[in-house]
């Protein structure tokens, strides 16, 4: 089967998408530093909606009009974890409990890369995102936006938001953890299904 050339993977339209999420990322970064008026909050909350919107088009177009690509496997979740660690980077200043969450998702993507990086080795791959880390994606993009547009939260609820997003950051780890060593071991396919 002939490969498609780099150079016309990146211009399909999932891939594009998820490039124009990576620039996003600097303008809420910016919105955000320098927000002072709840509307400029609401600004950079609407850029961090936008940038979910189009994560989740990307994939649905990929899979809808056949436009999987190996870049666009690599280039999508290589958005995701971008956009995610300027949240957690932009959170921190105003909400000091974040500063758990953000060594939790360094210790989780990190672990992850490794595992992945000997299965690779090995010729495995796990078969895209399973359903506990989309909802824990969801979550934390839920929580997160609840912490930019509301600013005046009670520190109890903030910080009852960010454990829920921890736990829910936990699960997924496991989940992922669970699946990348069964794969290891040989005892499930990169789907998670048992061999």
């Amino acid at each position: 089967m002939k490969k498609t050339p780099l150079s016309q993977q990146i211009w399909s339209i999932p891939n594009l998408l998820s490039i124009f999420r990576i620039v996003l990322i600097p303008l809420f970064v910016w919105r955000y530093v320098t927000a002072q008026t709840k509307e400029e909050f609401y600004a950079a909350a609407l850029i961090i909606a936008l940038s979910g919107l189009t994560d989740l088009l990307d994939g649905l177009i990929a899979r809808r009009f056949h436009m999987i690509t190996e870049l666009g496997k690599a280039l999508d979740p290589f958005a995701d974890k971008l956009t995610q660690g300027a949240l957690l980077l932009c959170l921190i200043m105003d909400y000091p409990f974040m500063k758990g969450l953000i060594v939790l998702f360094l210790v989780k993507e990190l672990s992850m890369a490794a595992l992945s990086a000997v299965l690779y080795r090995r010729g495995k791959k796990l078969d895209g995102a399973k359903w506990f880390g989309k909802v824990s994606t969801a979550v934390f993009y839920a929580v997160s936006l609840i912490l930019i547009v509301f600013t005046g939260l009670p520190r109890s609820v903030s910080n009852a938001l960010i454990g829920l997003s921890a736990v829910m950051m936990l699960i997924a780890f496991a989940g992922y953890a669970r699946l990348l060593v069964g794969m290891y071991r040989g005892t499930k396919d990169e789907k998670g299904n048992k061999q």
